[in-house]
């Protein structure tokens, strides 16, 4: 799913098996021992394609958990957020794809809409998985969002979106998502064929743990839900500040 549209589309979540327990959130917004807890409050964030420089998504989540191993967020419905659209105001997924990735742009506040979105992320993957919901938390499907492996600052992470995603259903079956979109990025020059190569050889390697259904699709997310008493995060007026006191 690309970082323009996903805002269509969204699910809920908290910790694997059971409800996540709120902490009072820190002033630097992390918790000991370089970890977030539970119920803190991190920003989200993708570069532009065609400026590295500058932000153009970025969504406050409520941590889930943090360990070594995984770091889990949820971002509920009418969550803030800054969205990318075309200069005019227009949404960048309604404009031909031709021409999707060209025209001029800015960023526009926004919310997110419909049930909310669990995002779950290792250290080091080039891709982050994403858990979706029907409405009365039916489980609708997991999304592998191939991406940059993102960089943790104190106040949240960074990532540049790779337009090809990958869909994944309960009954195990998946296909690839935006492969249109992926390569109007190439013929764009948003990603070099190296670059391009280097992202469907990820993508391989999620669709051989997707194959052997190991965690995250075998560990019980879809049953996941938040915890009542967290409230939705807001959006700092300096979203796009630069990252500081990177973090491993």
């Amino acid at each position: 799913m690309t970082a323009d549209t996903v805002d269509t589309a969204e699910g809920g979540a908290g910790t694997a098996g059971g409800r996540g327990t709120p902490r009072a959130r820190r002033a630097n917004g992390a918790a000991d021992a370089g970890r977030w807890a539970p119920g803190d409050h991190v920003l989200w964030r993708y570069r532009d394609n065609a400026d590295a420089r500058r932000f153009h998504i970025c969504r406050p989540m409520t941590v889930v958990q943090d360990t070594a191993e995984l770091l889990a967020v949820w971002m509920a419905p009418g969550t803030p957020c800054i969205k990318p659209v075309l200069a005019d105001g227009t949404p960048v997924h309604r404009e031909p794809l031709s021409t999707r990735y060209t025209k001029p742009r800015r960023t526009t506040r926004d919310q997110w809409f419909g049930t909310g979105v669990l995002k779950l992320a290792r250290p080091g993957d080039p891709w982050s998985v994403w858990l979706f919901w029907e409405r009365g938390w039916q489980f609708k499907n997991w999304y592998v969002n191939l991406e940059e492996p993102r960089r943790r600052w104190s106040g949240g992470i960074d990532s540049e979106d790779h337009f090809l995603d990958i869909c994944v259903y309960p009954d195990r079956h998946w296909e690839w998502r935006d492969e249109d979109e992926f390569a109007q990025a190439q013929r764009d020059g948003l990603m070099t064929k190296a670059r391009a190569a280097e992202v469907r050889s990820a993508g391989r390697a999620a669709i051989a743990q997707i194959t052997a259904w190991r965690g995250p699709y075998s560990d019980g997310w879809e049953d996941w839900r938040p915890d009542p008493s967290w409230r939705i995060p807001a959006l700092p007026e300096e979203w796009d500040r630069a990252p500081d006191r990177l973090r491993s």
